[in-house]
């Protein structure tokens, strides 16, 4: 080899290092990163499990945003995995979806036992972080996978999953969702049941999806702390999917955390109101995909994320960039607090905004926040403090009614 290749060769790697994301992130930054237990409360990895092909969680991928080595890089100490099935998916065929797709969690988690840990409680969570291994968890996509059955809800909590999210785009028989018509003017009395049983089990209840008097009722129920555990704003982007001021001032006295999501549209007018006009509300987008993917989950949220991404770069769409997730984490902290704001990424599942292609990218986040002057453990509260105490919270209100 001579000496000029060679140079070249070195050149390109010191470019690809100076260009590194971790290389835009202050030290000290890396280390209150590092220091911090960092949760993301919802992942859609889940349908790569299951339905792609030789898809390992083990080994670094060029696509999507999530994998162990990109995990690792990013700091990422525990990941809710989303055990989530189709609303126009009902009844048994939901169940065995929704079954499979824990299996492949668990699955994965037994794979890998160098690196994943299946996790359960805060203390699991905790003891994941002091082996230096990462916890996975299940959260419930959407209340229909219990085929209007609360013996299926307590097996599924059985297995493992920690939190139910009411619904999901289409309202159940027992809950209105944001993004479907009013059919039950919020929860039945099946639904308030629901609540009550989430807590008698110490599942967190989820409130993302959900229609606005949906989310009342709940906090009305509930005698635990709820999640929002993948929305945003609504005040920045009007999306019916992300929470008002006066939701955010709710979840804070019930004393809940709102998980921000990364979702482009969630994250910017602009770009929500152009990505309308182009392909329809993001229920139509999905469903349009899937019946291209065949009905493989996994191959629609991977190919309309790499639509969105690619439109924003050629101009085609209004570029959002990771910065409006900063924005949208600062507007919740002064609206309902730093103690009730976190991370939901939604990663594997929803368009990420340029500059969070996955979760290699997490520590700019860090970065942000103490540039905006946030002290170092506020900033370990929104990293993933605030989900460990409302998980704390929730558990111990399970064990008082034992």
């Amino acid at each position: 080899m001579t000496t000029r290749i060679l140079a070249c060769i070195v050149a390109g790697s010191a470019l690809v290092l100076a260009q590194s994301p971790s290389d835009t992130v202050s030290p000290r930054a890396k280390q209150l990163h590092e220091r911090a237990i960092v949760i993301d409360s919802h992942d859609d990895t889940t349908q790569r499990l299951l339905f792609e092909k030789g898809f390992d969680i083990g080994v670094r991928h060029a696509n999507g945003n999530i994998d162990i080595p990109r995990m690792k890089e990013g700091g990422l100490d525990a990941l809710f995995f989303s055990i989530w099935v189709p609303s126009d998916l009902t009844g048994p065929p939901a169940v065995k979806r929704a079954m499979d797709l824990i299996d492949a969690v668990r699955e994965a988690a037994r794979t890998h036992p160098n690196d994943l840990m299946l996790a359960t409680t805060a203390a699991d969570v905790r003891k994941a972080a002091a082996d230096h291994k990462i916890a996975a968890l299940m959260g419930m996509e959407g209340g229909h996978m219990i085929d209007d059955d609360l013996r299926l809800l307590r097996l599924y909590a059985a297995l493992g999953v920690r939190y139910l999210t009411l619904t999901h785009f289409k309202n159940n028989n027992w809950a209105d969702s944001s993004t479907d018509k009013p059919a039950h003017n919020g929860l039945t009395a099946f639904g308030r049941d629901v609540v009550r049983e989430l807590n008698r089990l110490g599942v967190m209840v989820d409130i993302s999806h959900v229609a606005d008097k949906t989310f009342y009722d709940a906090l009305e129920v509930t005698t635990a702390p709820v999640i929002a555990s993948h929305s945003s704003c609504r005040v920045i982007s009007h999306h019916a999917r992300n929470m008002t001021d006066e939701m955010l001032r709710a979840l804070a006295t019930n004393g809940g955390v709102a998980m921000i999501n990364y979702e482009a549209s969630f994250l910017s007018e602009e770009y929500r109101v152009a990505s309308e006009k182009k392909s329809g509300d993001v229920v139509a987008r999905l469903a349009a995909m899937s019946k291209k993917c065949g009905g493989d989950e996994a191959c629609a949220t991977l190919e309309e994320s790499k639509i969105n991404r690619e439109a924003m770069e050629k101009g085609q769409l209004p570029k959002v960039t990771w910065e409006k997730i900063v924005e949208h984490i600062d507007h919740a902290v002064k609206v309902a607090g730093a103690d009730h704001v976190g991370l939901g990424s939604d990663f594997d599942g929803a368009t990420m905004p340029l500059g969070m292609d996955d979760a290699s990218m997490l520590p700019k986040i860090t970065d942000a926040l103490l540039k905006k002057g946030y002290s170092e453990p506020d900033v370990e509260k929104i990293l993933g403090g605030n989900l460990l105490r409302v998980m704390e919270a929730v558990e111990r209100a399970a064990q008082s009614r034992r």
